[in-house]
């Protein structure tokens, strides 16, 4: 099994998107990029915290591909907008990629190029992060699974 970790605007459109995909295995949300201490979505929906927003997946590498994860993140946010996706602003909401070895940071870099080069966006240009990976802390329980729980579509605009 293999861990990817993408931020994409509000956690709960990014774990839904996660969790459709074949061989991905669980999609759990979550704070990173602010520090190993645990943090609340009280203490980071101010955007005080240094953390974003993201989603932690646990997929089987045989099943799907790290690249094929890529092109859900970038299918399913506006990586335009600068700490930004639809009403939510701030930091917390910011677009991300945490990498968790050379493999994943450098097919990051790669497919970023590719979609900034696609023309897709225009001349606008792509403000997504591609970091180490850090901490990871887990949202609060009533977060996990938040789209399916209350029976919405979606929380997310598909671009």
């Amino acid at each position: 099994m293999a861990i990817a970790t993408f931020g994409a605007g509000c956690f709960w459109g990014v774990e839904y998107f996660f969790r459709q995909v074949p061989g991905v295995l669980s999609a759990t949300s979550g704070y990173m990029g602010g520090g190993d201490k645990p943090v609340t979505y009280e203490q980071v929906k101010t955007g005080n915290t240094g953390h974003a927003e993201v989603v932690q997946i646990e997929y089987d590498p045989q099943l799907v591909s790290y690249d094929a994860l890529l092109q859900v993140f970038w299918k399913n946010h506006n990586p335009t907008s600068l700490n930004k996706q639809g009403a939510d602003m701030g930091t917390q909401y910011r677009s991300v990629v945490f990498f968790h070895d050379q493999a994943q940071k450098q097919l990051a870099e790669t497919s970023k190029l590719a979609l900034m080069r696609s023309g897709k966006w225009g001349m606008r240009q792509i403000v997504t992060e591609i970091v180490p990976a850090q901490t990871f802390h887990p949202a609060e329980a009533y977060h996990q699974d938040y789209i399916r729980k209350h029976g919405l579509p979606s929380c997310h605009i598909a671009y």
